[in-house]
């Protein structure tokens, strides 16, 4: 059980990684460092990147509830 919830967290944190990744700058830090600010910004968000945003939140709440779940087994 605990191995399988381990390689969970791998999963869920490369693709969390992945995701914040590909958010778009918001014109400051360091996003504009690595190229971020070069384009425009076209007026508010699209719903591309309102999606981009729920998926993060829901692949941060599936790491966090692997955390726990890994710690519970761990601790049992």
């Amino acid at each position: 059980m605990a191995l399988g919830l381990s390689i969970f967290l791998i999963a869920m944190s490369i693709i969390m990684i992945l995701l914040v990744l590909l958010h778009k700058g918001k014109g400051a830090g360091l996003s504009d460092l690595f190229g971020g600010g070069v384009s425009s910004n076209y007026g508010g968000s699209s719903v591309v990147e309102r999606n981009l945003d729920r998926l993060t939140i829901v692949v941060g709440g599936l790491w966090f509830a692997g955390v726990v779940a890994l710690s519970l087994v761990l601790k049992g």
